[in-house]
């Protein structure tokens, strides 16, 4: 099924597909900075990515902020962000057109998508696209065995919103999500526990480790229901090549503080730019 155009926004280049948001550099003020374009997989210029922010369980209350912060984050950088909830949009002919699939926070994702979108996304993925999974897309998704599998691991537990050191994993330094990053860095973030490391699954690659002893891994609501930390080994953003196309996971995200750091947005760009291929 494709979404038709309904309603023409305020902004130069901005549609709204009955929730679709749809935003067009073609329509953007003259003089805007863009980035150089980037190289897909496809061999053209990466200017089409989806992020969609439909959760089936917890929402959490800043994925609208998370939307238009992705917007404006396409504006500046060269690429068309479309920002959806509605997931009629998996479906072949729509994914076709993206480079990348972006999902946020999408806790219990088996339930938000129907089996027809399921398989069209999985498809998709596996003819050499992307997928970025941000925050609590790693979140209760037992639902659905293929995306457990491709994450790689479960939620256990959380903190607290709190500062914590992260350090790069000296092996995998040269990723471009963090590629020019300090050896150890500082970000504050509502941090998640996992019910096991994904270090050592086939095509993992970990990329940033969290240092429990800088913060209270698991906070008092978790602690009470058996919540535990991961230890020494806390990886808070990885990468690999699975069944043929590119996954990435980065924790932060729950809200747009982190991702408005220079790391964050450095972070997400590389990301990004991976994931389609470059």
């Amino acid at each position: 099924m494709r979404l038709h155009p309904t309603l023409t926004g305020g902004h130069p280049g901005l549609c709204v597909l009955g929730g679709l948001v749809l935003l067009s550099l073609a329509g953007c003020h003259a003089g805007m900075a863009v980035s150089p374009e980037v190289k897909s997989s496809r061999g053209e210029r990466l200017k089409d990515v989806l992020v969609f922010l439909r959760p089936a369980w917890y929402r959490h209350a800043s994925l609208d902020s998370l939307a238009h912060w992705f917007q404006h984050f396409g504006w500046d950088h060269g690429v068309n962000v479309d920002t959806t909830d509605h997931s009629e949009i998996f479906n072949l002919d729509d994914l076709d057109r993206y480079d990348v699939v972006v999902f946020i926070s999408t806790t219990d994702l088996g339930h938000a998508l129907g089996d027809s979108q399921k398989s069209a996304l999985v498809e998709w993925y596996r003819k050499g696209h992307g997928i970025v999974a941000l925050h609590a897309a790693a979140v209760h998704h037992n639902t659905w065995d293929w995306w457990a599998g491709m994450v790689g691991c479960d939620f256990n537990s959380d903190s607290v919103r709190t500062r914590a050191r992260l350090t790069l994993d000296p092996g995998h330094g040269d990723h471009p999500s963090v590629r020019g990053a300090a050896p150890e860095l500082w970000l504050e973030e509502e941090w998640l526990c996992f019910d096991r490391s994904v270090s050592g699954l086939p095509g993992v690659q970990v990329l940033l480790r969290l240092d429990e002893s800088t913060y209270e891994p698991v906070r008092k609501k978790f602690d009470t229901l058996g919540g535990k930390p991961m230890g020494k080994d806390h990886p808070a953003a990885w990468c690999r090549e699975f069944e043929g196309g590119r996954f990435f996971y980065s924790a932060i995200g729950h809200d747009t503080r982190s991702l408005n750091t220079p790391f964050g947005q450095q972070h997400i760009l590389g990301a990004l730019r991976w994931a389609a291929g470059e």
